[in-house]
């Protein structure tokens, strides 16, 4: 069996890009796929039994089909029968998919009653051919091949031959390439960078079909592109580089990331062409689609919302804590871009700080600047006076600092002793007492939720 999707551009020749964009697609059923008169043809019968037969093969490829923007389909025992069956289905007069089948039985009766035009190889003598009285491929058949082969050639009978299945049939497979790199020229010239989206879409697409067939992730795209080469100036060409944390085959998400790109990207002058290439691929495992609702997620991760709103407002305003080894509470952790296109670190790089176990029983939130508390009868107020309720944490750290002349004065120095502390009005705070010479002040450093 071997089925022949056709693409939705009947009034002109299929572009190349799509067609081979078709052509990665097929590769997932079938690793004999080929091009063949401007139509991918697939030979499954090896992929039958994967597929759990081939009535599930056809539906699962129907049910990709509009994704992939096929319009037509077609099944036969033969690869040339099935494109024949594809030229017979005529142009396309409604947004459904059109198709055809025909079994290895009816192979011949079929074949027979198709018009001329239906096999290229007949089609190119189909005038001689009507002049001597054919007008269907079983009267061309059931002329005396002798007299065929003078005549018209055996290209003619070798067709023919393979149509019905009397000959073997050999077409050169497609092979993925090693790397994708992809380039397409615009039928006209895009004057705004956010144009390009939707050549880009087309590639993305592209993209997705290579990815799935190499069982692979994208970790880092970038988009080229060429400027008019009479309005450009100096700038010949521009792009963009897009980063994830993880390998993925979103292309929706990739599609958004570059989206939020382009939209700030001003054009030095119109463009012509743009190259899309993986830069970062990963191999990416397949997950089994679990059947529990609560385990069907909806929607964009968190890191996919963390990338998008890097693009969108820009990577120094999207931040992510890291935790840094040092007993000082206002340097346990630092601040950095949270999205990796910046210099942020993947999540799956990032290692779990090695943190006391007191760190357990610190505050969520910790002041910028201790505030410093009134004191009445020695006892600490903040709204009220405060009950000491666990403590005191000794801490004694900063002197390597001053001791180099590398620090930055008293901030450096702490000596403190950590309570948690309750107030009837705010809740479970967080304070210290300073125990420099001279100075014994309670201060407030951090709150609970």
């Amino acid at each position: 069996m071997s089925p022949a999707a056709s693409l939705p551009t009947l009034e002109a020749a299929p572009t190349p890009c799509a067609l081979q964009a078709l052509g990665w697609w097929a590769l997932q059923f079938s690793p004999r796929v080929c091009e063949l008169e401007q139509v991918v043809l697939l030979e499954v019968q090896a992929s039958v039994r994967l597929f759990a037969g081939s009535r599930a093969l056809l539906n699962r490829i129907r049910g990709e089909c509009a994704e992939q923007g096929v319009t037509a389909l077609s099944v036969a025992p033969t690869a040339l029968a099935a494109l024949a069956l594809l030229h017979a289905i005529g142009p396309n007069a409604g947004p459904e998919l059109r198709t055809a089948t025909c079994g290895a039985r009816s192979l011949a009766p079929t074949l027979d009653a198709l018009p001329l035009d239906t096999l290229a190889a007949v089609a190119v003598h189909a005038p001689t051919l009507e002049r001597l009285g054919c007008q269907r491929l079983g009267q061309v058949r059931r002329l005396p091949r002798g007299g065929l082969s003078r005549r018209f050639g055996a290209g003619l009978l070798e067709a023919l031959d393979r149509a019905y299945g009397l000959k073997p049939e050999t077409y050169p497979w497609i092979e993925l390439p090693e790397q994708f790199s992809v380039r397409l020229e615009f039928l006209g010239r895009i004057e705004v960078a956010e144009g390009m989206m939707f050549g880009a879409n087309r590639l993305l697409l592209q993209l997705k079909n290579w990815l799935q067939a190499r069982q692979c992730g994208v970790t880092a795209l970038v988009l080229h592109w060429e400027h008019d080469l009479h309005r450009r100036g100096e700038a010949s060409q521009g792009s963009i580089e897009i980063r994830t944390a993880e390998a993925t085959r979103d292309t929706q998400h990739l599609a958004r990331l570059l989206g939020e790109h382009l939209a700030r990207t001003v054009l030095a002058a119109p463009v012509v062409a743009i190259r899309l290439e993986a830069s970062g691929v990963e191999p990416l495992a397949t997950l089994s689609s679990s059947l529990l609702v609560e385990d069907q997620v909806t929607g964009e991760s968190l890191q996919q919302l963390i990338e998008r709103l890097s693009a969108r407002l820009g990577p120094e305003r999207v931040l992510r804590a890291e935790a840094l080894a040092d007993h000082r509470p206002q340097r346990m952790q630092s601040w950095t871009p949270a999205s990796p296109a910046s210099g942020g670190k993947p999540a799956r790089s990032r290692k779990p700080a090695q943190l006391p176990g007191m760190v357990a029983s610190h505050p969520p939130w910790i002041l910028r600047k201790p505030i410093r508390l009134a004191v009445v009868r020695d006892r600490p107020l903040y709204q009220g006076p405060l009950v000491l309720l666990a403590g005191p944490e000794r801490l004694e750290a900063g002197w390597w600092g001053q001791a180099e002349g590398a620090g930055d004065g008293d901030e450096d120095l702490n000596l403190r002793d950590y309570f948690i502390a309750e107030s009837t009005l705010a809740g479970l705070l967080w304070i210290y007492r300073q125990r420099a010479a001279g100075d014994l002040a309670w201060y407030l450093h951090g709150v609970y939720g």
